[in-house]
């Protein structure tokens, strides 16, 4: 006996996700190209399918309910999913190379979802990814050695750069680091060797609020540093929306300000392959910046 099933509509899907991550219908609309009432019909015809509010007001903005909680994760990967066939389609005959340079924070955190997407969509093209600290990854694109690169913002003036938006920097620590909550005692550090923007950036917040430091642990990797801190040597500074889940954000020490990302290009016209990658890595980041709040 055949049984009813619900199929929704990609463009509605795309609609609902879009307003809930703007914060209003009205500017779904605009940005789809779309007038409200269009995109409004779309919603409550996703609500008629479902049989229940998807979206509540929260002062000025929306949130989902909780069946919107649901349909928001599952609308995102069926999206993605619809994105990434329709790039495998269309960029089937894609070959070449690309190299890439990445920041030590996004290694783990989307490098390998970048990569899986981008080489099941483009199989013929060979990837080369580097893990490498900012300094380098400047320099790989100024010399040509990278076609694309992202790192944070150090002032750099490179002729083919996109910023990333600003990421919320935090001080982490273990459930023991009681250490940050007495202000008399020199706060001890783990960080990056010098140079490094995060690690100037922790200097000069505590220096501004007269907090006492001292350099418990540097390292040359971010993996040094997340054992130094796992193991309560000291506390350190990193992006928000990358803490490893055995740590802590610390609430208690001098506010950070954020830190901007860039993606750094060594072509104004890159080849098609290069394009591909870099849509697919902005993408990647901005789900993890919608997923933590950055």
């Amino acid at each position: 006996m055949a049984t009813n099933r619900l199929t929704f509509d990609l463009d509605v899907l795309r609609s609902f996700v879009l307003g809930l991550e703007l914060g209003s219908f009205a500017c779904a609309a605009d940005r789809i190209g779309r007038s409200t009432s269009a995109v409004s019909a779309q919603l409550k015809k996703l609500e008629e399918q479902v049989g229940e509010p998807l979206v509540r007001k929260a002062g000025r903005g929306l949130q989902p309910t909780p069946a919107g909680e649901i349909m928001l994760s599952y609308a995102r990967r069926l999206l993605a999913l619809n994105d990434e066939a329709a790039s495998a389609v269309r960029g089937a005959d894609l070959s070449g190379g690309v190299r890439i340079g990445i920041q030590e924070d996004f290694g783990e955190s989307i490098l390998p979802q970048v990569l899986g997407l981008f080489t099941r969509a483009h199989p013929r093209v060979e990837v080369r990814a580097r893990i490498a600290r900012n300094a380098e990854l400047i320099e790989g694109i100024r010399s040509g050695e990278l076609d694309l690169a992202l790192a944070w913002d150090g002032g750099q003036q490179l002729p083919h750069s996109a910023s990333l938006g600003h990421w919320p920097l935090c001080w982490i620590g273990t459930e023991r680091s009681e250490e940050e909550k007495t202000p008399g005692n020199p706060l001890p550090l783990a960080l990056f060797e010098a140079p490094c923007l995060m690690r100037s950036i922790a200097l000069t917040a505590l220096d501004n609020a007269n907090r006492p430091w001292r350099i418990a642990f540097s390292s040359p990797s971010l993996s040094g540093i997340w054992a130094a801190v796992g193991a309560d040597l000291g506390v350190t500074v990193r992006i928000r929306a990358t803490v490893p889940g055995h740590l802590r954000v610390l609430e208690h020490l001098p506010p950070l300000p954020p830190i901007e990302l860039r993606l750094h290009q060594s072509d104004a016209e890159p080849a098609d392959a290069v394009r591909r990658l870099a849509a697919i890595l902005q993408q990647s980041l901005h789900e993890l910046a919608q997923n933590a709040g950055a």
